[in-house]
């Protein structure tokens, strides 16, 4: 079974980093998966099935928070304290917001009239700004004497634009 005390990393072998290696992430999973999975512990005793069922369920949280940047993003800042979640703290950059508030309304005018190449011109910008953003934290979180309060503005703007992708996403599927 797997070591509860471990944090999310730790479980996969991965260095605590917002930069990991996608593939070995996803190997390390199976092979754990395959160790731990309920079903192997199925003729096994109560409680020998009980931590089976909790080790996979904290296998599968831990691989769900690591998979993407942003809930990557948002799990590294929360292992040193810092929240960048919390509902009372909705601050962002007011040129971002401008400049969000402004591709929203093309987006919803460009929906509108099932402007699909607007659409997907919006999406891709959205896109860019995420990878560019994933570039950011990246380079500011891995590295020595990381400001992790420092790089909750970006992870929040990350979630942002990821919110606004989908979105978008959601609106040319919608005329495909």
């Amino acid at each position: 079974m797997i070591d509860f005390s471990r944090n999310h990393f730790a479980l996969f072998d991965l260095p605590e980093r917002f930069a990991i290696d996608v593939p070995a992430l996803d190997a390390a999973y199976r092979r754990l998966q395959a160790e731990i999975h309920p079903d192997r512990h199925a003729g096994d005793a109560d409680a020998e099935r009980r931590l089976a069922a909790q080790s996979s369920a904290r296998l599968n949280e831990a691989y769900g928070a690591l998979k993407t940047p942003l809930t990557r993003a948002q799990y590294l800042l929360a292992l040193h304290a810092v929240d960048a979640v919390d509902e009372r703290d909705t601050r962002l950059d007011l040129d971002f917001l401008e400049r969000q508030l402004a591709r929203r309304e093309a987006a919803d005018a460009a929906n509108a009239v099932v402007d699909v190449e607007a659409l997907e011109a919006l999406h891709a910008e959205a896109l860019a700004e995420v990878r560019d953003l994933e570039a950011m934290l990246t380079r500011d979180l891995d590295r020595d004497g990381a400001d992790f309060a420092g790089a909750k503005p970006r992870v929040r703007e990350l979630a942002f634009l990821v919110r606004l992708a989908d979105s978008l996403d959601a609106m040319i599927a919608a005329h495909d």
